[in-house]
């Protein structure tokens, strides 16, 4: 669930990418062939991969075409601290900030970042151009750094409060 909650902004489609990876894991059970010794290990890595692409299906189903929000031109700084501000975010901050990134965006993010595939390997799988990858890429992160800016900010409201 955590990979398919990677990919959405809503539990539903989670659930929805959940159930739709395991109905193919259970089509294809019977192909299934451990890589290395490990079985488990192998098990795992190959049901990882399933729910991505299951994951990238939905994507391309549903939110491919749909229009992504434009970033604000502002450009924002933040004071240097002794603390990192990496250091103070959970994880649970952390997969809401990827969640709030525009369909498309968010999709490149977690297959180049979280999934380690390189653009073209990304290209690949969306079906659109490396180069288009690499900016989505970049666009994710700035709209990433705002986002995590906004909820900074409101933390720091909360305190004041």
């Amino acid at each position: 669930m955590a990979i398919c909650d990677r990919y959405t902004n809503k539990e539903e489609d989670a659930v929805e990418i959940l159930n739709d990876g395991f109905l193919k894991v259970f089509r294809e059970i019977h192909h299934y062939q451990p890589a290395y010794t490990d079985v488990i290990s192998s098990f795992k890595g190959w049901l990882r991969k399933i729910m991505v692409y299951t994951a990238i299906d939905h994507f391309r189903k549903y939110h491919k075409h749909h229009v992504v929000r434009e970033l604000d031109s502002v450009v924002y700084q933040v004071a240097a601290v002794n603390e990192d501000a990496i250091d103070k975010l959970s994880y649970e901050e952390i997969i809401r900030a990827i969640q709030e990134l525009s369909p498309g965006y968010r999709t490149v993010f977690n297959l180049f970042v979280i999934e380690g595939m390189n653009h073209e390997e990304v290209a690949n799988h969306l079906g659109i151009s490396t180069g288009t990858s690499k900016s989505n890429l970049s666009k994710a992160r700035k709209q990433l750094q705002k986002i995590l800016f906004k909820q900074n900010q409101l933390q720091t409201a909360k305190n004041a409060v």
